[in-house]
């Protein structure tokens, strides 16, 4: 549901986010609730009309605003490679796995709710088309000395090292020296998301809108009006031959990883999709999944302008280093 092509500084912002989730804080010093701290938790909200939905592919969501889409992370990516390249250049060395961002590139819910695009069953089934993802840099080799100037040290990670490139600059914890200079706690690949992700204390975590969608999402599945739906389209699912159905996004019962696209696949696919659309279950859970979403800005509104104030920052700095 979210893009899996992620920043490398999505790996460690998503454990900040899976700390906001856990513990319920809020952001320092923004006096709102973060995720997991909702005050009406036990109240469903208000979704009014619903309308006739089936396919997800382009179904638009009040925080996408707030985060980067699928080709400002493609920006993102081939900034931050800029950014290591450039570290490395000071001791020497060069970055070889730059990438590029595809201006083409767009935001793909189709599956968000499951297979929902009757054309696609029909054709392949459950198997994913898009499920192969972009091909892999190929790892270039390094030396020790260019490693540690990449990687930086092997350290405890209990340290406190820098959590922003404000910090670092003022921090020796967790640096070594090669060829007389300093490197960074986490080296290059560190310094380049500080630089473009936090670069300074006070920036919000580039993930907590994710992080607020993500709980969203949550809550809209265990949403009565959405769990009706859900049983209504599993009982479609029964009445049609096919029991145990009970999880609209899950594996299918009974169908081998292997045999996704297999013509008993595609059969089974077709009729999931004409239930979807029977049952409007797309049409239930993509309102009710909005409804929590509203929620979630009005309720976080500071941090999430912030957010939006730094993503437009971010953008502004990644064309810089695109045009370097």
């Amino acid at each position: 549901m979210f893009s899996p092509h992620a920043p490398r500084a999505a790996l460690a912002a998503s454990a900040a986010v899976l700390a906001l989730l856990l513990t319920g804080c809020s952001q320092p010093g923004d006096g709102k609730a973060g995720p997991g701290a909702d005050p009406d938790a036990g109240k469903e909200p208000a979704i009014g009309a619903v309308p006739a939905l089936l396919e997800s592919r382009s179904l638009a969501f009040p925080l996408a605003p707030y985060s980067a889409d699928n080709r400002q992370i493609a920006v993102l990516d081939e900034a931050q490679d800029v950014l290591i390249d450039q570290c490395m250049q000071r001791y020497g060395f060069r970055y070889q796995q730059r990438r590029r961002a595809d201006a083409a590139a767009k935001q793909d819910e189709s599956r968000r709710y499951g297979l929902s695009d009757p054309a696609e069953a029909a054709r392949s089934g459950y198997a994913n088309p898009r499920s192969g993802g972009p091909p892999k840099a190929q790892q270039q080799s390094t030396g020790p000395n260019e490693k540690l100037v990449l990687n930086g040290l092997e350290v405890d990670p209990s340290l406190p090292v820098p959590m922003s490139q404000e910090e670092a600059e003022k921090s020796d914890v967790a640096t070594t020296v090669v060829g007389g200079q300093k490197v960074p706690a986490g080296g290059c690949l560190r310094e380049s998301s500080l630089k473009l992700f936090t670069p300074t204390k006070g920036t919000v975590d580039g993930m907590v809108a994710q992080g607020y969608g993500l709980e969203a999402y949550g809550r809209a599945q265990k949403d009565s009006r959405v769990v009706a739906a859900t049983k209504a389209w599993s009982a479609c699912m029964a009445q049609h031959g096919y029991g145990g159905f009970t999880d609209p996004t899950g594996q299918p019962p009974g169908i081998d990883e292997s045999a996704l696209g297999s013509p008993q696949a595609i059969t089974m696919a077709t009729q999931d999709v004409a239930c979807k659309k029977e049952t409007n279950l797309v049409g239930v859970w993509y309102t009710v999944e909005v409804a929590y979403q509203q929620r979630a800005i009005e309720r976080n509104a500071e941090t999430l302008d912030l957010a939006k104030k730094q993503l437009d920052e971010r953008m502004k700095l990644a064309a810089t280093l695109q045009a370097s």
